[in-house]
């Protein structure tokens, strides 16, 4: 349904996270390289890798490499990159089957040219207190990811 996009995540636990997110949401993961573990990494495994038979996961060697495997364009309005550095809400956006929802690495977030790809109205930001530098990498992105399924109303979704 949703793309879920890591640029060059560095914490083997905050990636094994989001792909037990992914496989419990049915999000699509793609991880784009340089990663700063080894993807057979114990912590990710312990984190997220029994999830690995019920998730989607892609490693790309780079941006241009996943740009070319999602056929993005320029301006794409498919693609909401998530920043501390962006004005929109992530709450703003009508988020449509097969948006795609990038995040930025733990230490350093989006770097600035890539961040100047997508519009301004496409940059979101996770509303926090003034006193707050960020929120941890894997909760940023359930609360997006979640935010974006709840307007589906949860498709396919176990019935309550």
């Amino acid at each position: 349904m949703f793309h879920i996009v890591l640029f060059q995540p560095e914490i083997p636990p905050n990636t094994g996270n989001v792909m037990r997110l992914c496989a419990n949401g049915g999000f699509r993961l793609h991880l784009v390289k340089p990663l700063g573990f080894d993807i057979s990494d114990r912590h990710l495994k312990r984190a997220g890798m029994d999830y690995r038979d019920l998730i989607n996961v892609t490693v790309h060697e780079d941006w241009p490499a996943l740009a070319q495997a999602l056929a993005l364009q320029p301006d794409d309005a498919r693609l909401y990159a998530l920043s501390t550095r962006g004005r929109t809400p992530h709450t703003a956006p009508r988020y449509r089957a097969g948006d795609i929802l990038l995040f930025g690495q733990e230490t350093a977030g989006l770097p600035q040219w890539l961040l100047d790809t997508v519009p301004s109205a496409q940059r979101l930001r996770i509303p926090m207190r003034p006193d707050s530098r960020s929120l941890n990498l894997s909760n940023s992105v359930a609360i997006v990811a979640y935010e974006a399924w709840r307007q589906h109303d949860f498709e396919g979704a176990l019935a309550p």
